[in-house]
């Protein structure tokens, strides 16, 4: 039987060309969702409304910077135009410069992650909530964190943690301000995930496995469509009293 958790919703995914993004939009159509899927490229976004097509479900794509707060807010009124509400919102987009030392990292790259990483989940959110809050049935939020953040830290990648961490209690602070408005806010910290960011320098897939193996609990990395799962399920009514929290995804690592 198939599962339609979502059907006559409406959902906003952001940096949803590759990845986390894409398998989270593509999920969310699959399961009835109508979703605005936003990026700062067209060609990607265009390939991930075909899927979600594809697969029968409705989807619009929208460029936008995340960083730049008319741009995020054209995201949700083009949601709200197109489809008539906002009921769930993933806030994934990201980005990762690092590989060395924190005194050695050039400055652009803070500037560049912390505008997308925390800027950008800022931004989303307050566009996304004062739409929600004026909903009847208001809405989910669920923003992508990390484990590199509050739940463990990697030499080479301060400033990306730093940044997650900085997720981690945005979503806290903004679930206890805005669970009375009728809007639940989450997160999913994942660990690693078969994306290009969880390569390396210098390694391939075949190495990132065998690594997975010797160093990771369950003994590989998570798939993008277990993060998937795991998003869904807290923008669903399955986790209506989930408030606040921050779901752990990463093969045990943490443990």
């Amino acid at each position: 039987m198939t599962i339609s958790r979502f059907t006559g919703r409406t959902a906003l995914v952001t940096g949803a060309g590759s990845g986390i993004g894409r398998a989270v939009a593509v999920a969310l159509g699959a399961e009835g969702a109508q979703v605005v899927v936003a990026g700062r490229r067209q060609e990607p976004l265009t390939e991930t409304v075909r899927l979600i097509e594809e697969a029968g479900g409705k989807a619009l794509a929208v460029t936008a910077d995340v960083a730049r707060a008319a741009e995020i807010q054209a995201v949700v009124d083009a949601a709200v135009d197109r489809f008539g509400s906002l009921d769930v919102a993933v806030n994934n987009a990201g980005v990762f410069r690092g590989g060395q030392p924190l005194a050695d990292l050039p400055e652009a790259d803070w500037h560049e992650q912390l505008d997308t990483n925390v800027t950008g989940v800022f931004l989303a959110l307050q566009a996304e909530v004062r739409q929600m809050r004026t909903q009847p049935t208001g809405g989910a939020i669920v923003n992508i964190a990390s484990t590199f953040g509050v739940h463990t830290r990697h030499p080479g990648a301060t400033a990306y943690a730093a940044t997650k961490a900085a997720v981690s209690v945005l979503t806290r602070g903004a679930a206890l301000d805005h669970i009375r408005d009728g809007v639940r806010i989450n997160a999913v910290s994942p660990g690693p995930v078969d994306t290009p960011m969880s390569l390396r320098p210098g390694e391939q897939e075949p190495d990132r496995t065998e690594r997975a193996r010797t160093t990771l609990p369950l003994g590989r990395i998570s798939t993008t469509q277990e993060i998937a799962t795991a998003v869904l399920y807290l923008a669903s009514d399955a986790a209506a009293s989930v408030v606040g929290t921050d779901l752990v995804v990463d093969s045990g690592a943490t443990a």
